[in-house]
């Protein structure tokens, strides 16, 4: 019998969003994604650092609902996530989702892509979005991907 994988998470709250997840549900999110040992720093910010990083990062001059940011390809591996909680909760209301399940729903996309899965391609996107749609309902939430 395999032993589980660990999770080693740090949750900083740098937003001023009066509705955001708690620590355990964070961790329970990350945890359900899991196929190798983790280290994650997760930073909830506000759409000025969100836009920041992903103008340093990624050259785009707009704050988006999450980032990632692998620094090791080893065990555990370590990374940050980066979530913008006003895109967040923008998103969740023009797409009629509940604020936590979307919440839910980019902390598996973010664990994933921590882990090595990525959608730039057709073939890879529909892997991605079949194990997070996967993922999404063993958590009890609804399939991410259903068009409303």
């Amino acid at each position: 019998m395999s032993k589980p994988n660990t999770l080693s998470i740090s949750v900083q709250y740098a937003s001023k969003a009066k509705i955001l997840p708690t620590r355990q549900q964070f961790r329970r999110w990350v945890s359900v994604a899991l196929e190798q040992d983790v280290q994650i720093a997760l930073r909830i910010v506000d759409e000025l650092e969100g836009r920041a990083l992903n103008l340093s990062y990624r050259n785009k001059n707009y704050a988006t609902n999450v980032l990632t940011f692998v620094y090791d390809d080893v065990n555990p591996l370590y990374g940050d996530v980066v979530i913008c909680a006003p895109v967040v909760a923008r998103e969740s209301k023009e797409q009629s989702k509940d604020l936590l399940a979307h919440y839910a729903h980019l902390t598996v996309h973010a664990a994933l892509h921590l882990q090595g899965y990525d959608h730039d391609t057709k073939r890879d996107a529909e892997k991605m979005e079949t194990l997070e749609t996967a993922l999404m309902l063993k958590l009890r939430y609804p399939a991410p991907y259903l068009i409303r």
